[in-house]
């Protein structure tokens, strides 16, 4: 029997619905049996290249039940030209499902030459009473029978050509990085296929989707479609929102923060892959029970908001963290504390009421305080900086923790906190937080804090633990007041560069302080010439080492 589609044509309107009212149109299966619609059909049309496609119909599409695929690929096969389907585009059965109003979909994808085509899909929809009720999907009744296209280039020459086309080094991306169960992986992934492309002129190009995901140099996850013929790149799009998150957080003192996060099987995590490092920013809880569960867990949430009480201490860890990376690459083009782009591994709720902060040769572990002495101490930007800065020393000077030098490390580990906060007072705000204006230090006023300030009043204490190693959070307050010194002598922009090159260049495990002098000096005179040197030569003066 001969196919045949009878209808009245009852409204075509401006946005291009076409509405067939009271229509009967018959489809002829091989076998003889007869589809007929005898009520309303609407379908939805497309303009393409001045030539109409439908890309939605609705109405009851069938007279006969649908029992199985094969009954709705005879349907659309034998009606490939009322739908403007290609007679030469092959339909792949995909899938199907049943919803929850027991209704069943079936998902095909259409194909030429049995390559598929590109973001296409078609849908046929049957309803509970097993009747097709709506098709929907992109027809393409522009695509050719066949394509001009040879294939000629491999996989591996369109992955190639993808990753010229993003500029982007494929060593450069293929890093392995800490996973969140504490594994490492290697976040690079490559595919190609090969598929049909169509653009927006409803081209048809036989083409190579390429896919890149990975986490450094930065997050990202790109489509690229490359001509197999000619290796041109048509097409790329990168999708990267989808690696990465950007979430909120309360810290300890109240402060919102905005915090990049990670979201991984349902949760998301205290887990930055946002910098340009080889490693990670990611923050742990040790719930308290100190050296038996390091690093701890990981730091979650549902919805990307960690905003209850027992967060804050983390959301600070990590906001702070990501801060002082921040200052570090951008200030001195610095990638981590070792510059090699480690990970940076943050651990709250350390211990039971415990008082301190501490650096750990590739960790920061953070006290909650006991509510009188101090808060959660990662509620302070400047002791996240002076402990991350005691990393940097350890892979610099590695200055020898005791006596003058380890005076050094806790003085450059306070200097560069003042850098990073810009207040001269260390702790401040987690310090005693039931007194105003309390600090630990100041490098401004080293006394006011029970620290010298001067070379006469240095304190010769035991290199023993009573005896804080020689002073060394004792005397640091002597080259603390030379560094304020020097800030108010050349400025902060030209002090933290100075300083930097010191503690990179010059200074040695067991420098003194006349050998952090002469160091910082010697600095000034590369950097900025003879007026500097002697400003920062004068700041020591003033404190006695000359």
């Amino acid at each position: 029997m001969q196919k045949k589609w009878l209808h009245r044509m009852g409204l075509i309107t401006l946005a291009t619905t076409l509405i067939v009212s009271n229509a009967q149109v018959t489809y002829a299966t091989d076998s003889g049996d007869e589809w007929e619609i005898n009520s309303d059909v609407e379908t939805k049309w497309e303009q393409e290249n001045e030539q109409k496609g439908p890309s939605f119909i609705n109405g009851e599409l069938s007279e006969r039940k649908v029992t199985k695929e094969a009954d709705v690929r005879k349907f659309l096969l034998e009606n490939k030209e009322l739908f403007k389907i290609n007679s030469e585009t092959k339909l792949d059965f995909i899938e199907s499902n049943v919803d929850d109003i027991g209704m069943t979909h079936y998902i095909y994808k259409p194909k030429i030459q049995n390559i598929p085509i590109d973001n296409s899909k078609i849908a046929v929809h049957v309803n509970k009473d097993k009747k097709i009720t709506a098709i929907n999907g992109e027809f393409h009744p522009n695509a050719p029978e066949k394509l001009t296209e040879k294939q000629k280039l491999s996989k591996q020459q369109a992955i190639n050509n993808a990753w010229k086309h993003i500029d982007i080094k494929r060593s450069e991306a293929d890093k392995k990085m800490a996973s969140l169960t504490g594994e490492t992986f290697n976040t690079l992934e490559e595919t190609a296929d090969l598929v049909v492309y169509h653009d927006d002129d409803k081209q048809y190009t036989l083409a190579y989707r390429v896919e890149l995901q990975f986490a450094k140099p930065e997050p990202a996850y790109w489509n690229i479609w490359v001509n197999a013929e000619s290796g041109e790149v048509l097409k790329a799009i990168n999708q990267a929102q989808e690696i990465s998150s950007t979430g909120s957080g309360i810290g300890v003192l109240g402060h919102q923060r905005q915090l990049n996060t990670f979201y991984h099987q349902g949760d998301y995590y205290l887990y930055d892959t946002t910098k340009r490092m080889n490693g990670v920013i990611e923050t742990f809880t040790n719930q308290g029970r100190g050296d038996r569960n390091l690093p701890g867990v990981y730091v979650k949430d549902e919805d990307n908001r960690f905003t209850n009480q027992e967060q804050q201490a983390a959301v600070d860890a990590h906001y702070h963290a990501g801060q002082v990376f921040d200052y570090y690459y951008n200030t001195f083009g610095r990638v981590s504390y070792d510059d090699n782009g480690s990970t940076i591994r943050s651990i709250v709720d350390y211990g039971n009421n415990y008082n301190n902060a501490a650096w750990l040769g590739d960790k920061i572990i953070y006290g909650n305080g006991d509510g009188r002495s101090f808060a959660p101490l990662s509620g302070a930007n400047d002791i996240v900086a002076h402990e991350l800065t005691h990393g940097v020393i350890d892979e610099t000077a590695d200055l020898v923790y005791a006596n003058q030098s380890g005076a050094l490390n806790e003085s450059f580990a306070d200097v560069f906190a003042y850098f990073v906060d810009g207040d001269w007072l260390i702790g401040e705000d987690v310090y005693t937080p039931g007194i105003e204006g309390d600090a630990l230090r100041s490098l401004a006023n080293p006394t006011r804090y029970n620290q010298p300030d001067h070379m006469n009043d240095y304190q010769h204490l035991p290199n023993t633990r009573d005896g804080d190693w020689g002073g060394v959070h004792i005397n640091s307050g002597i080259p603390n007041k030379a560094a304020y010194f020097t800030v108010h002598g050349i400025g902060v922009s030209k002090a933290e560069q100075v300083y930097y090159r010191a503690l990179t260049t010059y200074l040695t495990p067991n420098s003194s302080f006349q050998d952090a002098r002469q160091a910082l000096v010697q600095s000034a005179q590369d950097l900025y010439g003879e007026s500097a040197a002697q400003e920062v030569a004068r700041a020591w003066d003033r404190v006695g080492v000359n």
